[in-house]
């Protein structure tokens, strides 16, 4: 059941946001009117939603956000590029998009300052959202590397919707 969120919360998770993905983000995702879906056993928020899509969830283990394609589109429209990115080539977009994982070698740009386990947003080589997923690599690995899982995807902009 969704609720509404309270002030501290939407404050704390627009603290998280900005911490996570640099200053601006917690403005561009979590604006007012958010609803927030809670654990029923721990009542701690595991999902936010605005206008009824969900655009992030809040990760049990270690409290920082995972992105939704939703999410990213909106983190999209304040960080210009190279800014949370994981570019690829056009021979891997159309897999990338159906949820597939990216390969090191078809990573032709990234965001220098991309760590191995953060959250990224892959995109083709126009900036157009393909997918959302966690970087297994850092940045210059990426670069460097020929082979190799680059980044996990978690969600293509081409699987099936789940009602999200």
């Amino acid at each position: 059941m969704m609720d509404e969120v309270r002030e501290e919360e939407l404050t704390k998770l627009r603290a998280i946001a900005d911490y996570q993905f640099g200053r601006g983000a917690g403005q561009a995702l979590f604006e007012e009117g958010i609803k927030v879906v809670r654990s029923p056993r721990t009542g701690r928020i595991r999902g936010v939603y605005y206008k009824g899509k969900l655009i992030a969830t809040i990760r049990a283990n270690d409290g920082l956000i995972a992105l939704t394609i939703h999410g990213a589109k909106r983190l999209m429209k304040v960080f210009k590029p190279p800014k949370l990115r994981v570019v690829v080539s056009k021979v891997a977009s159309k897999d990338i998009a159906k949820g597939r994982s990216v390969f090191a070698k078809h990573v032709v740009n990234v965001d220098p300052e991309i760590r191995a386990g953060e959250e990224v947003i892959v995109v083709n080589e126009e900036d157009r959202l393909l997918a959302v997923g966690k970087a297994l690599l850092s940045a210059k690995e990426m670069m460097a590397f020929k082979r190799g899982v680059a980044v996990k995807v978690r969600k293509g902009i081409n699987e099936e919707e789940h009602g999200d």
